[in-house]
């Protein structure tokens, strides 16, 4: 997908069925994500770190592919760096808040970074925020108070899920500043390829500090794999795919099915219910994040979600 600067109003988006399919099913397949993270019985940062060990092979073939035969630029290869610490903390926190809280609330608050990027937006062009600004971030403040005030009567430690959630969130935030410029003149796969290759370590040595386990145990390779297979090759191809066909509203809306399918596989399977305060919180916080991908430059909506 390259980069345009072609004005928003002027650019004509060339969707087919495959290309709403891919979307779709990037979205649905980057859901399952915590689910797995929960049935891992390795430790929740060593999850992490397997997820991207696991599918390197793939991305590497991908990126071998569609290399590009400049040679690699060193400044290039630093922002890469950078952006692969930013990920690696991503995902420890981001893996360490859904072991402890809601899987929808895990996936909303995870994925929080396009309003973080839309707030360090306005603070870098030092200008107020628009009406769309004000907006996504009432609602993103409201759902977020709501959320956090439901699972604060659950339980401290959901509570604290959450807000290592909204870590993650923050830390996507910074992962996408330089992964996106990077991107430019490296290309998507490479960019994840070498994105991965720097987080792993990170990932692995953040994991053994925790003392976690990090090699599976009883319930084997299957959760670790179906991590990397759903989260970084089903749902990132998929999506690289996809993305570069659809304007931002409609990206941003089919964002969230990842949440809706999060609810649904929390509720199945760990029992976890939504009453109508948490329904609420989570449309006030998906509304904020549609709006947010609405105001974000060309460049950051380029970069798929990782989630």
């Amino acid at each position: 997908m390259a980069i345009t600067t072609e004005p928003e109003g002027q650019k004509n988006y060339q969707a087919g069925a495959w290309h709403f399919a891919a979307l779709v099913g990037g979205n649905v397949a980057l859901a399952f994500g915590p689910w797995f993270v929960r049935m891992a019985d390795t430790g929740p940062v060593a999850a992490g770190f397997w997820r991207m060990v696991v599918a390197l092979p793939v991305i590497a073939l991908l990126a071998w592919r569609a290399r590009s035969p400049r040679p690699l630029d060193w400044r290039l290869g630093f922002l890469v760096a950078l952006a692969g610490l930013f990920f690696a903390f991503d995902l420890a926190s981001w893996h360490v808040g859904i072991e402890r809280t809601r899987l929808a609330n895990a996936t909303l608050f995870g994925n929080s970074g396009s309003v973080i990027l839309m707030v360090w937006g306005l603070l870098a062009l030092r200008r107020m925020p628009g009406v769309r600004e004000v907006l996504a971030l009432a609602a993103a403040l409201g759902g977020a108070a709501i959320l956090m005030g439901q699972s604060f009567e659950v339980s401290t430690v959901t509570l604290v899920g959450d807000l290592f959630c909204l870590l993650a969130g923050v830390f996507y935030a910074f992962y996408l500043l330089p992964a996106q410029r990077a991107r430019a003149g490296l290309g998507q796969w490479t960019v994840l390829l070498l994105v991965g290759l720097a987080a792993a370590p990170v990932l692995l040595a953040v994991a053994l500090v925790l003392g976690e386990p990090v090699w599976p145990g009883a319930a084997g390779w299957g959760p670790v794999v179906g991590l990397a297979i759903s989260s970084q090759i089903v749902g990132q191809g998929l999506l690289v795919f996809s993305l570069k066909h659809f304007p931002p509203l409609v990206i941003g809306v089919a964002l969230l099915t990842q949440p809706a399918i999060a609810a649904a596989i929390g509720w199945l399977a760990f029992g976890e219910t939504l009453a109508l305060p948490d329904i609420a919180g989570m449309a006030l916080v998906a509304c904020a994040l549609v709006i947010a991908k609405l105001a974000e430059p060309r460049a950051a909506r380029a970069v798929p979600p990782e989630r």
